[in-house]
């Protein structure tokens, strides 16, 4: 009698969450609210670069402070992107994701009204931690919430394209408003949303959490965050100061041996259990999206420093000309889910990665040409190759994994995307500097970074392909 009245109860609780998971409007209202803390994310990321100088103005700020305006956001971020996973497949993903955005708007409050700009770098630093947050728990709902691949698929195709349109908004949304309100109305603008993502998350995303024996664990919580902050701190201080970012790389890579040693004694209840990587989808996942990141974001920091350097464009002029980029992405994105559905997340996702480097080398070798219309062209491949591999992609390594690991692996994925960033923006950017300032250490830049994304695309595929075969 126990056991039928277990089994009857087990049947009523999976009917009830296939009841929920195939709502089609709940469905919507989540995909809406999690787009919504997407979106708040990266407009706030793109508009703060904007505000750099008028913010020096108003507190006669020197440049290295400026530069913590934008780097405390990116190193607390990647710091506590790992403990942001495990907090939220041990205590709740949807109560996570609250808090983050919760952490993320108050914080935002606190910078469009900073005294100082030591309370505004503190702001961003808090900011940071709810983006840390907020980010894994989301690409985690969509991995519990919708457990079909193909409608997975195509959700994260539309999550994706939110990335490229706070991109394609951000710079023409920043300048409008610090031009006619100042400075901080860059910050007052993503209250609203952040405000509504609050308000709709309970109404439309069930609480979820595994914690499978997994404990919230110190030594590789300290080992982890001195990884991935002394490379984070490598990459940022890599230009001005190549001792102090040598140093940050060597305190990184033994941080990272031995947070390997300790994960490798814990098993199944590590931070970051090592037997993920033993899925070659989740490994070639990884290793395309930072190879993915590494070239797009060196193109991103470049192009408009030569243009503006070379008198082609002023900042203005640079911003419109790199929205071929983003236009697409978000034009592309979210048709990748039904793509991969018919064709298969390999094809898509390595060859939207090698559309990139197709994107990058015209770049290159229209470097010096009298007009931009090659550099359009490759921004626009480089549009494309986003638009067809970053929903895939993610969608792959999601799904490698088990849904109780989806918080840990989301985390992974932006890690990922985060080293690629950093490591991109800080060789390819000392590549251009060696070259020659100009066309020519552009051509040099773009080159090598075309190179990296043809050796992921490589080892991604026949590592896929072994994966699918065994």
């Amino acid at each position: 009698m126990p056991d039928d009245r277990h089994r009857m109860q087990n049947l009523q609780e999976t009917s009830y969450n296939l009841r929920l998971a195939t709502q089609p409007p709940r469905e919507r209202l989540a995909l809406i609210t999690l787009c919504l803390a997407v979106l708040v994310a990266q407009v706030d990321t793109a508009v703060a670069n904007l505000a750099v100088v008028p913010i020096g103005s108003a507190f006669q700020a020197r440049a290295g402070a400026l530069q913590w305006v934008i780097d405390s956001y990116n190193l607390v971020y990647a710091v506590l992107l790992l403990t942001g996973g495990l907090l939220a497949d041990l205590w709740g993903r949807r109560r996570m994701f609250m808090i983050g955005v919760g952490i993320f708007t108050l914080a935002s409050l606190v910078c469009a009204f900073a005294p100082s700009v030591t309370v505004l770098i503190a702001g961003r630093a808090v900011t940071g931690l709810g983006a840390a947050l907020m980010i894994p728990a989301s690409l985690a709902i969509i991995r519990v919430t919708w457990t079909d691949p193909a409608r997975r698929g195509r959700t994260l195709g539309i999550w994706a394209a939110c990335n490229g349109l706070a991109m394609a908004i951000g710079a023409t949304l920043g300048g409008v408003l610090i031009h006619h309100f100042g400075w901080r109305s860059i910050f007052l603008v993503v209250i609203p949303l952040g405000l509504i993502a609050m308000v709709l998350a309970p109404l439309s995303i069930r609480e979820t959490s595994d914690p499978q024996g997994r404990d919230f664990d110190v030594t590789a919580q300290i080992l982890g965050a001195l990884a991935i902050a002394g490379l984070a701190f490598a990459a940022i201080e890599f230009h001005e100061a190549p001792l102090m970012g040598g140093a940050a790389f060597a305190v990184a890579l033994i941080a990272l041996v031995l947070f390997l040693k300790v994960e490798s004694r814990r098993g199944a209840t590590a931070l970051v259990p090592l037997d993920l990587f033993r899925s070659r989808i989740f490994a070639s996942a990884l290793t395309a999206t930072a190879a993915m990141t590494f070239g797009m974001y060196g193109a991103l920091f470049l192009m408009p420093m030569t243009w503006q350097a070379t008198g082609r464009f002023d900042a203005t002029g640079a911003g419109l000309a790199l929205m071929p980029m983003a236009l697409v992405f978000v034009a592309t994105s979210p048709f990748s889910g039904g793509l991969a559905t018919r064709f298969g997340n390999r094809p898509l996702a390595t060859g939207g990665v090698g559309i990139i480097a197709s994107g990058l080398a015209l770049i290159a070798l229209s470097a010096d040409a009298s007009s931009i219309l090659g550099a359009e062209i490759g921004l626009a491949l480089t549009g494309l190759g986003m638009g067809f591999a970053t929903g895939p992609l993610t969608g792959a390594a999601v799904g490698a994994v088990p849904a109780a690991r989806s918080g840990t692996a989301s985390a992974l994925l932006n890690v990922a995307r985060m080293i690629g960033a950093s490591m991109g923006v800080a060789l390819l950017g000392a590549i251009h500097a060696m070259a020659g300032v100009g066309t020519i250490g552009l051509r040099a830049a773009m080159l090598t970074g075309a190179g990296v994304q043809i050796c992921a695309v490589v080892l991604a595929w026949r590592a896929w392909r072994w994966a699918e075969q065994a």
